[in-house]
């Protein structure tokens, strides 16, 4: 009765509750209002609550001065984690960085996630803060005497309509850059008109679709049933952890890849 009458007082305004802190079941209520009001922001808090030991607060009890990059990605530290990979590819290949560093802490998150050891705000910052290691990452790709040589493409990417996750296009993303081609990325919840519009627009070589969502997978085969009424035939290779080379045949892909290597194979395979 106490607990459901301080969940009301909280949700009609009450902001200083005085009760017994040592009351789990009502620091929990308190916990979950602030959470879903948005005073809790990212639900930073409930997290580090309920989270089991070790999961829960943004920086788990390790100070930036002793942090590696993977730490930083896994605690969704955007800032920490552009700062490390920027000091990092002074001596390490961007490549060599996604490979043996990147793509095992996004590894971690999704393990983690499966497992509910941590929850949506954190995956979600993890993200953040690899698409931060991305951006310092494409920078020094770019900057690369590998980078200036004659670029092949262009390969037009896009994670498709509703699908807010781009992790595995990200990736897709940079290893193609480190093999010289020029990519354009249309970014996440892509609508099928504009890919359709952006590939004739840029002259699209290849098209990258994306979908992790089981619900956004209907997205994928409409962006490509769209691009064939349109005229575009170019190969179509689609990837993410929901697809398999059975349903991409089934959909009218040409190609499926399930990672940025084999993705990049089957553009070698096609141009040489």
């Amino acid at each position: 009765m106490a607990q459901a009458f301080l969940t009301q007082a909280l949700a009609c305004g009450l902001t200083m509750p005085i009760l017994n802190p040592n009351r789990k079941e009502m620091m929990d209520a308190v916990a979950a209002c602030r959470a879903l009001s948005g005073e809790d922001e990212g639900c930073a808090a409930y997290i580090a609550r309920v989270a089991p030991e070790g999961e829960g607060g943004r920086d788990a009890g390790l100070g930036p001065g002793g942090m590696t990059i993977e730490e930083a990605v896994l605690r969704g530290m955007k800032g920490e984690a552009a700062r490390l990979a920027h000091a990092l590819l002074a001596d390490e290949p961007p490549l060599e960085m996604v490979e043996k560093r990147l793509i095992p802490a996004l590894d971690e998150v999704g393990r983690r996630y499966e497992a509910g050891r941590i929850y949506l705000p954190q995956l979600m910052r993890a993200a953040e803060a690899s698409r931060a290691v991305f951006d310092e990452v494409r920078r020094a790709i770019r900057a690369s005497k590998e980078a200036r040589r004659p670029e092949k493409g262009p390969v037009l990417l896009a994670t498709v309509e509703g699908d807010m996750h781009d992790l595995g296009k990200n990736i897709v993303h940079t290893v193609l850059e480190s093999y010289g081609y020029a990519v354009h990325d249309l970014g996440r919840n892509v609508p099928a008109e504009r890919v359709v519009e952006e590939a004739k627009r840029v002259g699209a070589k290849a098209i990258g679709l994306s979908a992790l969502m089981t619900t956004t997978v209907p997205s994928m085969e409409r962006t490509i049933c769209a691009l064939r009424a349109s005229g575009v035939t170019v190969p179509v290779i689609v990837g993410g952890a929901v697809l398999t080379q059975e349903y991409a045949s089934r959909i009218g892909a040409d190609f499926y890849a399930k990672d940025a290597g084999q993705f990049a194979l089957i553009l070698r395979d096609l141009w040489g």
